[in-house]
């Protein structure tokens, strides 16, 4: 286990430019999951805090060091074992979403979550319970993990979770530390639930004039036949970014608002009728164009849609925010978002999941001071957040709380719903020991 006092700068901030870099008393390297223990129990014994790092693409602000030690899991990065009998892929916390594409590049199955970040850790993706593009058809992460190891904060270590397709025995520990940010346990090791390649796969880029016309073809969609494995929507602003970053360009930006369909299965002749059908809504819609991928066409668009994210983000500073709202208040809350951004002055750009209603919304400081920027951050949250509390969303559906949204968490749940989760964090966690102040604030 390696211990280093002096941290780097990079882990000083996160994805989201804070205007000053945090600080940590050290940073701590495990390779196994016992060395995460012994960093727990050390920390215990002696009054620290920690907070764990997985890929370093927290977009929350979950890992901005506040004095805490970091525990970064990068070196526990084994892909362990591949049991094709249950189809689970066994791995270290510290795998990436790309490892795991790789390691079972040819094997015939995949693991199905599809988060734009692919430098991501499987195990960050469980504690934010990231959804991705495929998450439509296949589900979140929660849908795709058989079990976890976790340490715990007083350093010993459960199982949760298990092989078994069926399971009503006793309570749900796998996805009560799902989705937790890391307040309540370290994940050290998972089995992903792996699925069978389909044999054939094509995706369908349809363009609108308006981002607001999006909406009813995605209700329509939704309620036909059609299963998509991915529903993805981007305005035109936004893919501009990702192919300033790659040096390629879609090849077709007939619209200046875009729905990103794609079919798979193992039914060649299934899937043309469903893209017909597509196309038939699209253009009774009144689409400005639809376009048929495949190959490495249809590759270079979702490598595009990817990099949204990282394009921007290299552009300067901004914020993304990704709430989520039933999927029949997605025009109304893109409508309201981008009302808002325009009103405060506030350079936006959207993206994100219409099929399960969670918007990405990028905010750019541009030329903005700090303290413009500030205000008008906070003047956005507030009138953003009562909007989507009064129509039944949430402030976030992939990303998580972490430090960012924590003082907005009255505003979507009451106080005996807080008080709850405040009950489960005191008894797992009773020092506050793990990611403290985030998701949930806590008095000591």
């Amino acid at each position: 286990m390696t211990i280093e006092r002096q941290v780097d700068d990079k882990y000083l901030t996160t994805f989201i430019h804070e205007s000053e870099a945090g600080h940590a008393e050290g940073i701590i390297y495990p390779e196994n999951e016992e060395q995460i223990v012994a960093a727990v129990k050390k920390a215990q014994a002696e009054g620290k805090k920690l907070v764990t790092i997985g890929g370093h693409t927290a977009l929350a602000g979950g890992t901005y060091p506040q004095g805490e030690i970091l525990l970064n899991l990068e070196k526990m990065n084994q892909i362990l074992d591949l049991d094709k009998e249950t189809l689970t892929l066994t791995v270290e916390a510290g795998v990436t979403l790309n490892q795991v594409r790789d390691y079972l590049a040819g094997s015939g199955y995949f693991y199905a979550p599809d988060p734009g970040e692919k430098r991501a850790t499987v195990a960050g993706n469980a504690a934010t319970n990231a959804g991705g593009m495929r998450a439509i058809k296949y589900g979140v992460t929660r849908d795709n993990i058989r079990s976890m190891r976790v340490v715990l904060a007083n350093g010993e270590v459960i199982n949760a979770g298990s092989l078994n397709n069926k399971d009503s025995s006793g309570y749900d520990l796998k996805d009560l530390f799902i989705g937790s940010e890391g307040t309540l346990g370290i994940i050290s090791q998972l089995q992903l639930k792996l699925r069978v390649e389909p044999q054939y796969e094509n995706s369908l880029l349809i363009g609108f004039e308006h981002l607001e016309e999006l909406g009813p073809v995605i209700y329509e969609i939704l309620h036909s036949s059609v299963a998509p494995t991915a529903l993805e929507m981007f305005e035109h602003d936004a893919i501009t970014y990702a192919e300033e970053l790659l040096g390629n360009e879609m090849p077709s930006k007939t619209g200046q608002a875009f729905l990103l369909v794609t079919l798979s299965g193992n039914q060649e002749a299934a899937i043309q009728k469903d893209l017909e059908n597509l196309e038939e809504i699209a253009q009774n819609a009144g689409a400005l164009a639809t376009e048929l991928l495949s190959g490495e066409v249809e590759k270079g668009v979702w490598d595009i849609r990817d990099h949204i994210l990282s394009g921007i983000y290299k552009a300067g500073p901004m914020r993304l925010d990704d709430p989520v709202v039933p999927v029949n208040k997605i025009t109304q809350a893109i409508n309201k978002s981008k009302e808002i951004a325009d009103d405060l002055g506030i350079a936006s750009t959207f993206f994100g999941h219409a099929g399960d209603g969670n918007i990405h919304i990028c905010l750019m400081k541009k030329a903005l001071s700090d303290q413009e920027w500030e205000d008008r951050l906070h003047q956005y949250d507030l009138r953003l957040y009562d909007f989507l509390a009064e129509n039944g969303g949430l402030p976030s559906g992939e990303h998580g709380i972490g430090l960012e949204r924590v003082k907005f968490m009255p505003i979507f749940f009451s106080e005996t719903e807080l008080n709850t989760m405040k009950v489960i964090k005191k008894a797992l966690d009773p020092n506050n020991l793990l990611n403290p102040g985030r998701v949930i604030e806590i008095e000591e």
